[in-house]
């Protein structure tokens, strides 16, 4: 049985679940309390959520959902929309965020290629250092070349329906 977040049954285990999402992005470099905001975000069933219903639901005061909702926006992953005559603000996640921060990443890719480039010229290729430094640059290279491909095939996997997918961790909705 699904339990819903909103609820009474579900809320305890959800924000167990939302407290160790967060712990996970956090660690992969996102700060903490935009982590939490995220998660809390990502489990919410409409997708969004008013700065105070963040605050009340992760028990933190409005600067810090503030602080964390404007990093959000910043990077892309959550969008601000009000409704027709409403005053508050809500926040939803970007649907497509995951997707547009893979896509944008050739950029860093193709920096860290010609910074590695770079340290193969300097070190040379004869040596260790300059060894590693080709293999940077070529990962990198191959991340450029692969990473669109991937993308193109999650288009095409996602717009199919869950059962036609072939995708084994779909849920059929």
């Amino acid at each position: 049985m699904t339990k819903r977040v909103d609820d009474e049954s579900g809320t305890a285990d959800a924000l167990r679940f939302l407290e160790r999402f967060a712990v996970i992005m956090s660690d992969s470099g996102y700060p903490r309390m935009a982590a939490r905001v995220l998660a809390a975000l990502l489990i919410a069933d409409d997708g969004r959520r008013t700065a105070a219903e963040l605050a009340d639901m992760l028990q933190v005061g409005p600067s810090a959902v503030s602080g964390a909702v404007k990093y959000l926006m910043r990077v892309g992953m959550v969008t601000r929309e009000r409704d027709p005559g409403e005053r508050r603000d809500h926040y939803r996640v970007d649907q497509t965020a995951w997707y547009k921060a893979a896509a944008s990443s050739d950029e860093v890719f193709r920096r860290f290629e010609e910074g590695a480039r770079d340290g193969v010229e300097v070190l040379g290729t004869d040596t260790p250092a300059g060894a590693r430094m080709d293999e940077t640059r070529r990962f990198f290279a191959f991340l450029r070349r692969e990473v669109p491909q991937l993308l193109h095939k999650w288009n095409e996997v996602n717009a199919q329906p869950a059962e036609q997918s072939g995708d084994p961790d779909r849920a059929v909705r």
